[in-house]
């Protein structure tokens, strides 16, 4: 890129080169590795190729390529991608040769996940420093003896070596995040009385071992570091001097060209809640870490470069932790899965046209959990890059006059997709602002960051010339007599109360949210969904100072969200004095009392002193539109109508601006 781009001089340390032994990168800028599920065969797909190369174009310095599996006990689900079966060396060179093309570096981050894979898929035995488990859902481990462990770091070695045959740029050795290595290096998870447990330098002793064993092999020009989880957030675990000690001697002890800090293990805790930290977490929560560990390198006399990670959404983040001192390069993972040409666009002075990160941890986190291919909420492209370039550049051959109706996210991305390509595009909208749902979140501190969905869609709506009518209704007839060639309907759900079997209907989300302090001091919360929605009212109603029981008839808790959110929710309901009550069937409410069922015992029980009840209950999918036009159609009178959204069935935001989005592209 010119360095007469506006964002250069806006942006200056994030635009500087920089060079990592031998290698040398266009900015300070990275893609960290995070699992995207596109694996095929155990090996990278064309949808690797295609997902990377869009980032690379997009004009990130580097990319590190997903946690690449080292012995078959680590692989843990069919998409779990190695790098030592047959084909590997081939399939890696085609994700690199794209992203060079692209001129970014691709690295390859190297791992083996120790306890956290149970071995089912494989068949094989879960290892790790200990017997002891991540999560009481898991399997308990084998201890690693002497033969173990050289096995586990002759297989870094030879996946290292493939990587380098690959042409990838460099290699980072993943020491954190719970993985095996960091289950060494943890006091939590390492209780060996052996001389690989006990002190620091013991237990460092086999992470180092494995780190000393690929630097011989890859030799000492080519780009080699680790990643390294600063601080574990539980109670025994890794903390920041601990990681101060352990990032010093691993310099010393081995010639590392960068430590990538991040956080947290995988443990079912509060720990494990913070990894992907979602929009409840402040942007510079973690920022400390970095900066410790930069501290502790310098004050050692060590020059080793510092990577951070985790919330950095806008170059301004960056530049303000660059310029500071506190990192080298600044990790972006989320971020470009939202908008891979986040980089690009901010040096062409873009800016305003960044899909930033929401951090609702939906498309990502959540489809990750369920072993499906990654998405991002914001940006429905992700991982469908092949099959759908950037909307502008997908121009139809057959434009045509189309009509969207409904103002929320389905019917917004629709018009804006549509419009991009080339269509002449009208959208009605019945109330007076555009946002459908989810300008419900507004009500909600924690779930600010919403307003990028609606300040991305606005935008684009403007950008592409979207005529917008507030305040029109749409009747069946309206519709047909407007003579579009093409009508999307977007008309969502409509909020439903969730009644009781005898008495009385609850309070819904909605009526909650509008007046919550109507509600009295004592909230009784009963919940049908497990969903975001949910969770995210019941946290906003105890913010408020509220006390708050939930009730709900199955044995979990916000069942349809990701742990890696609920996790740390959950830390926080507890230090807000949220009571969570479950198997608990709700039989009858009389405005004073709540009837309830114990589900495991069939035990009637009676629940009193609540000043209000509201009820969680998915919304009733506004089909009358749709009635309507089908009643017409019968008449003869027909129209092009297709449906996205809510109003085929209520469910979240995600599906919604997906439905919007892939119908624009049928058009």
């Amino acid at each position: 890129m010119s360095q007469t781009l506006p964002g250069h001089a806006t942006y200056p340390d994030v635009f500087k080169p920089i060079t990592l032994n031998r290698l040398s990168l266009r900015n300070r800028i990275f893609v960290p590795a995070h699992t995207t599920n596109f694996g095929e065969h155990h090996l990278p797909s064309q949808r690797h190729v295609d997902y990377h190369r869009e980032r690379a174009r997009g004009g990130v310095g580097a990319i590190i390529f997903e946690a690449i599996r080292v012995m078959d006990n680590t692989l843990g689900r069919p998409q779990g991608v190695s790098g030592y079966l047959p084909g590997a060396v081939e399939a890696f060179a085609a994700v690199a040769q794209a992203v060079h093309a692209e001129g970014a570096a691709l690295m390859a981050q190297i791992c083996h996940m120790g306890r956290q894979i149970d071995g089912e898929f494989e068949r094989t035995v879960s290892v790790s420093a200990s017997d002891l488990r991540w999560s009481l859902g898991a399997t308990h481990p084998r201890a690693l003896d002497r033969q173990g462990m050289d096995e586990v770091r002759d297989a870094h070695v030879r996946v290292a070596l493939n990587m380098v045959a690959a042409g990838m740029d460099g290699i980072e050795l993943h020491w954190g995040h719970g993985h095996l290595l960091q289950q060494f290096l943890s006091p939590m998870s390492n209780q060996r009385d052996d001389e690989y447990g006990g002190s620091v330098p013991n237990r460092m002793r086999f992470p180092l071992e494995v780190l000393q064993a690929v630097r011989a092999a890859v030799g000492p020009d080519f780009c080699l570091g680790i990643r390294i989880s600063a601080e574990e957030f539980m109670p025994g675990g890794l903390t920041l001097p601990m990681s101060q000690e352990i990032a010093v001697a691993a310099a010393q002890a081995c010639a590392i060209d960068f430590i990538h800090v991040s956080h947290s293990a995988y443990h079912m805790s509060h720990s494990l809640g913070t990894q992907m930290a979602d929009m409840a977490f402040g942007v510079a929560e973690f920022r400390a870490l970095p900066q410790g560990i930069r501290q502790a390198l310098r004050a050692a006399s060590l020059n080793t470069a510092v990577f951070t990670v985790c919330k950095y959404r806008t170059l301004q983040d960056a530049q303000d932790m660059l310029a500071a001192g506190h990192a080298d390069m600044v990790g972006m993972a989320r971020a470009h899965v939202a908008d891979p040409a986040l980089v690009n666009k901010y040096a062409q002075g873009r800016a305003d046209e960044v899909r930033h990160c929401l951090g609702c941890n939906q498309g990502c986190s959540q489809r990750l959990e369920r072993n499906i291919a990654i998405t991002c909420l914001i940006n429905p492209r992700a991982g469908q890059e092949a099959r759908w370039p950037e909307a502008e550049q997908d121009r139809s051959a057959n434009p045509k006059r189309v009509l969207v109706i409904g103002g929320g996210p389905a019917g917004c991305e629709a018009a804006w997709v549509a419009a991009a390509r080339g269509h002449s595009v009208t959208l009605w909208e019945r109330s007076q602002q555009l946002g459908g749902q989810l300008l419900w979140t507004q009500h909600m501190a924690l779930r600010q960051d919403f307003g990028h969905l609606f300040h991305h869609q606005q935008q684009m709506l403007k950008r592409h010339g979207v005529h917008i009518e507030l305040g029109r209704e749409a009747s069946p007839q309206a519709v047909l007599e407007a003579g579009f060639d093409e009508v999307i309907v977007a008309t969502g759900a409509r909020a439903s109360a969730v009644t009781p079997p005898q008495g009385q209907a609850l309070l819904t989300q909605e009526q909650a949210l509008a007046d919550p302090q109507a509600l009295g001091q004592r909230v009784a919360f009963y919940d049908l969904t497990g969903e975001w929605t949910a969770l995210s009212v019941i946290e906003h109603l105890a913010d408020l100072g509220k006390q708050v029981t939930v009730f709900t008839p199955v044995a979990g808790f916000a069942w349809r969200a990701t742990i890696y959110s609920t996790l740390s929710n959950r830390k926080r309901l507890r230090d807000k004095g949220v009571r969570l009550v479950l198997l608990r069937q709700l039989l009858a409410y009389d405005g004073q009392t709540l009837t309830l069922e114990d589900v495991s015992t069939g035990e009637v029980l009676l629940e009193k002193g609540f000043d209000s009840v509201v009820g969680a209950q998915y919304g009733r999918s506004d089909q009358a539109l749709e009635l309507g036009l089908k009643a017409l159609a019968a008449q003869g009178q027909r129209a092009n109508w297709h449906l996205a959204g809510d109003c085929i069935s209520a469910r979240t935001a995600l599906e919604a601006v997906y439905e919007g989005h892939a119908l624009a592209r049928a058009l």
